[in-house]
């Protein structure tokens, strides 16, 4: 029970990683906030309430600062503190080599896998500081060396910038500040896709490179759990990691990254 009597925010909680920590923390003993654009989140909310899981829902597009600092402060309302956030979203939308990613695209990639957690670590830090401690786990990922995803590389690569300046910061704050760097990730299929455009051959063949890329930098050649990414997570997360800041792990089978 690890987060008995703490308030967890998950962002990105609809499915996948998000919804294994949201479903791990919750049996020990968290209240939630889950915060997602997809209307799914609120399916796992009630599944979660009926497990007897004090927990919010919120849609938000975590892509805009405003969005962002509204839910944030709607669930700081709703609960009177924030003991955790897990800055969880982003993924790559399009897997090309540079020279195809069209400037739009590449906008785009970095809104989605940077943003999120820049505006989610400002939105939370001033109700983190005024409580006087808290911690920050953000999503990051070993895809910053990969192949045919340089615009997801270059947004985890701020995101691994953003943990470790702000937990030097903050370091007299008692706010613990930390990533983990997941590799490839086994997962039941996307509820809502990436993006809606229908992959032809040649898209096919350039992820199949992504996925030959991830399996072979792994020194255990395989992808890993929900259940092992989520629990690295909650580790950063709990007081287990109390003496440890700016740290990026990587939760990827001895891929570094």
């Amino acid at each position: 029970m690890r987060f008995q009597d703490k308030v967890v925010v998950i962002t990105g909680a609809a499915q996948g990683i998000g919804r294994q920590v949201a479903e791990q923390a919750a049996r020990e003993g968290a209240s939630l906030v889950l915060i997602d654009r997809a209307r799914f989140v609120h399916e796992l909310a009630a599944q979660l309430a009926e497990r007897g899981c004090p927990v919010l829902a919120l849609e938000a597009d975590l892509e805009q600062w405003e969005s962002t600092r509204q839910a944030i402060s709607r669930a700081h309302g709703h609960f009177g503190a924030i003991d955790v956030l897990i800055n969880n979203v982003g993924g790559t939308i399009w897997a090309r080599p540079f020279a195809e990613y069209e400037p739009q695209q590449i906008e785009a990639e970095i809104r989605r896998s940077l943003f999120p957690t820049l505006w989610g670590c400002r939105a939370v830090l001033p109700f983190m500081l005024a409580r006087g401690g808290g911690a920050i786990v953000n999503v990051s990922s070993v895809a910053t060396r990969g192949v045919n995803r340089v615009p997801y590389s270059a947004a985890k690569g701020g995101v691994n910038a953003i943990t470790q300046s702000l937990a030097m910061e903050y370091s007299g704050s008692g706010i613990r500040i930390n990533a983990t760097a997941p590799g490839g990730t086994e997962a039941p299929p996307r509820l809502t896709p990436r993006n809606q455009e229908t992959p032809d051959a040649r898209e096919q063949a350039w992820y199949q490179q992504v996925v030959e890329q991830t399996t072979d930098s792994s020194l255990m050649h395989r992808y890993g759990t929900l259940r092992e990414q989520a629990s690295a997570i909650l580790f950063l997360a709990s007081d287990d990691a109390s003496y440890i800041t700016g740290t990026v792990l990587p939760v990827a089978g001895g891929d570094l990254g």
